[in-house]
C-alpha cells in the first residue's frame, strides 16, 4: 500500500490568556490506501485537533504549522475554495455527535442530496436515488421513510447511520471518523463498526479512526498511533502494539482495559496529563513514568525502531533494549 495522507511536523496552538496551549506537538503521521489507522489516547490527548487540522478546520486563535500532504497535493497551499470542495469530496468526517452536527432544519434525506448535488454535480434526481442507495448501503430500514425524517426523530445510532452515509455519499479516498461509537450501546457500537470496516473493504476508502477505546481498535484497525498530550509516542501494527506495547503509556493503557476472560484488578494510569500551557520540555509523560531518568526531564525523546514498521519515542524503552 502506497501512503494516502502524509502528516509532517504537524502543530496546532491556541492562544488563551494564561499563554499557548501546544494541543498538537511536532506529530508525524501516515496513512495508507485503504487502511484503516486507530489514533488512541486520554481526552485531552490531541486527537479531535489532528483531525480538524487535516480538514484546515482550526479558526483563531489557534495556529497551525507543519505540513498535510493528501495524495501528493500539500493541502496548506489550497485556497480555501479549493479546500472546501476538498472536504466532504475526497475527504470526509464522521462526528463523534450526529445529532448536532446534522441540521435539524432539514430532512436526512434532503441533506444527503443536497451534498450529492453540491460534491458530485447530480441532479435533484439522480441525488435522490443516489441518497437512498446509500441508506440502504448502511442499512438504514425503510429507506423511504426515513429518508423523510427529521435527525430528532431517528435514535442515535440511526443518526450515526445518516452520517456515516453522508461520509461515503462521494465516495471519499479518506474518513476521518470521531469517536463514532460514542454514547451508542455495545450491540449498536459494534454494528456501526463492522459497518465501517465493510464499507472501507467495499470502497477502497482509507480510515483514520480517532477513539479512546483500545476495545474499538482491537476490533477494526490496521494500525495504531498512540497521543499522550499532543504528542505521538508510539505507532505499530494493531497486534503488535496489543502484545509487545514499547510505551510506558501504551502498556498502562493495555493493563487499564477491563477483561472478561480472567479476575483481574483494573490498573489506573497514575498522575494526571501534563498541562499543556508552557508544558515540560522533555517527555510529557515523564511525571507519571516508572522508567523515568534524568534526562526524560530534559530533553524529549524522538522516535526509535522497536521492531517492523514499530517506532516509539522513550529513553527508558532505548536504555533496556540496549542492556538486553
Amino acid at each position: 500500500m502506497t501512503e494516502l495522507l502524509e502528516i509532517s511536523d504537524l502543530t496546532v496552538h491556541f492562544e488563551i490568556n494564561q499563554g499557548a496551549i501546544e494541543a498538537v506537538d511536532h506529530i508525524n503521521l501516515t496513512i495508507r490506501r485503504g487502511e484503516v489507522l486507530g489514533l488512541v489516547g486520554e481526552s485531552g490527548s490531541g486527537k479531535s485537533v489532528t483531525s480538524f487540522a487535516i480538514l484546515r478546520l482550526i479558526r483563531p486563535p489557534g495556529r497551525v504549522s507543519g505540513s498535510v500532504h493528501f495524495d501528493g497535493v500539500d493541502l496548506g497551499r489550497l485556497s480555501e475554495e479549493e479546500m472546501r470542495r476538498m472536504r466532504g469530496a475526497k475527504i470526509a468526517m464522521v462526528s463523534q455527535t450526529p445529532r448536532t452536527a446534522l441540521n435539524p432544519l432539514l430532512t436526512v434525506g434532503k441533506q444527503i442530496s443536497r451534498l450529492l448535488m453540491v460534491h458530485a454535480g447530480l441532479s435533484p434526481r439522480e441525488a435522490d436515488k443516489k441518497m437512498l442507495e446509500m441508506l440502504r448501503l448502511v442499512r438504514i430500514p425503510a429507506p423511504e421513510k426515513r429518508a423523510k425524517q427529521y435527525p430528532h426523530q431517528l435514535s442515535g445510532g440511526m443518526c450515526q447511520r445518516i452520517m456515516i452515509a453522508m461520509a461515503l455519499a462521494t465516495s471519499p479516498q479518506l474518513l476521518l471518523a470521531d469517536e463514532p461509537t460514542t454514547g451508542l450501546d455495545v450491540s449498536i457500537a459494534a454494528k456501526i463498526l463492522d459497518l465501517l470496516r465493510e464499507l472501507s473493504a467495499k470502497t477502497g476508502a482509507a480510515i483514520m479512526l480517532v477513539t479512546h477505546d483500545l476495545g474499538v481498535v482491537a476490533e477494526i484497525c490496521d494500525r495504531v498511533a498512540v497521543m499522550h498530550a499532543g504528542q505521538v509516542v508510539e505507532c505499530a501494527p494493531v497486534r503488535e502494539l496489543f502484545h509487545n506495547p514499547a510505551h510506558p503509556y501504551t502498556k498502562a493503557l493495555v493493563r487499564s482495559i477491563p477483561r472478561v476472560d480472567r479476575d483481574v484488578v483494573l490498573e489506573p494510569i497514575p498522575g494526571s496529563v501534563p498541562s499543556l500551557v508552557n508544558p515540560p520540555s522533555g517527555c510529557r509523560y515523564a511525571g507519571r513514568c516508572e522508567w523515568v531518568m534524568d534526562r526524560c526531564r530534559v530533553a524529549r525523546p524522538t522516535m526509535i525502531e522497536a521492531g517492523p514498521g514499530h517506532v516509539v519515542a522513550c529513553y527508558g524503552f532505548e536504555e533496556r533494549r540496549g542492556t538486553c
